[in-house]
């Protein structure tokens, strides 16, 4: 299991009211859609990637989660984001699910992206941006 500090950015997260399933924890929903949000916020804020009108987009290929301690409303939780592989149109990041001050995951997980042209869905090299932004996230990264 990894920690905290094994991830170099954190991305924090507003559970909501309507997050809550039946059985009284966050519904295991929303973990993928907590981390495709930190994913896509730290390709925004850092790789210039453009969601709506630039050429090349990340499409979802394979998502995975572990769940090993519940998350309930009202929490703010921090998603920790980290680069496992860099490839030439492709990106596997780790994510982990950390709550206020604990320092091992209430979940972890595993996200890949798929790098295409917005038009053509064929894979496209990633741009220089974005490639040097998610390069910060690999472990030796700068």
């Amino acid at each position: 299991m990894s920690s905290r500090h094994d991830y170099p950015h954190h991305h924090p997260v507003a559970t909501r009211w309507a997050d809550n399933d039946v059985y009284g924890h966050v519904n295991n929903v929303e973990y993928y859609a907590w981390f495709d949000t930190a994913i896509n916020a730290y390709l925004i804020e850092y790789g210039e990637l453009d969601i709506h009108g630039g050429e090349t987009i990340g499409l979802c290929v394979e998502s995975h989660c572990s769940y090993n301690a519940a998350v309930v409303f009202p929490e703010v939780v921090e998603v920790g984001l980290r680069v496992a592989k860099l490839g030439r149109s492709s990106v596997r990041y780790e994510l982990g699910i950390f709550r206020a001050e604990a320092q091992e995951p209430a979940a972890e997980g595993w996200f890949v992206h798929v790098f295409v042209g917005r038009e053509d869905r064929r894979p496209r090299a990633l741009p220089d941006a974005l490639r040097a932004a998610l390069a910060r996230l690999e472990p030796d990264g700068a």
